[in-house]
């Protein structure tokens, strides 16, 4: 009986030491080590996307320090509502070293629209959000006034 309290109680306490494993075991930098961080560059705050039409979205960004970023990717996912939620991903699967990507504007009219340029590397650094709400933009359709959300 002794054995299996013994084994109980191992089990208890590796499951609550799981998730810090788990986060060290993804090789989570040191403080001062880098960070990373983004800034759109275009479209720029307020200006007017058609639907249809072919846009190239641009940005710039900062990586942790690293040796290489092997195994890191980007994405860019599209927000309707200022923000809030950022439902669609308007991007395959990018590399870091990519500045840019030409996007055709989907039928969503909002006023409201703003970008998240995302970065992680996998067992490296976890997935970090740079959404860039200075940023925002309006989708309309042509010869309509864009949608108030």
């Amino acid at each position: 009986m002794k054995t299996h309290k013994v084994l109980s109680t191992l089990f208890v306490v590796a499951f609550a030491l799981a998730p810090q494993l788990l986060n060290t075991s993804r090789g989570t930098l040191a403080a001062g080590e880098g960070t990373y961080s983004a800034k759109l560059i275009s479209p720029r705050a307020g200006q007017v996307l058609y639907t249809g039409q072919r846009v190239r979205i641009q940005w710039d960004a900062s990586f942790p320090d690293m040796k290489n970023l092997h195994g890191c990717e980007m994405e860019l996912w599209l927000s309707l509502d200022g923000g809030r939620t950022f439902s669609t991903c308007i991007t395959p699967t990018i590399t870091p070293r990519t500045k840019y990507f030409d996007w055709t504007v989907p039928n969503t009219p909002t006023s409201a629209a703003v970008l998240d340029i995302r970065f992680g590397c996998e067992h490296y650094y976890p997935e970090t959000y740079s959404p860039q709400p200075e940023s925002t933009f309006v989708i309309a359709q042509h010869g309509s006034a864009p949608a108030v959300h």
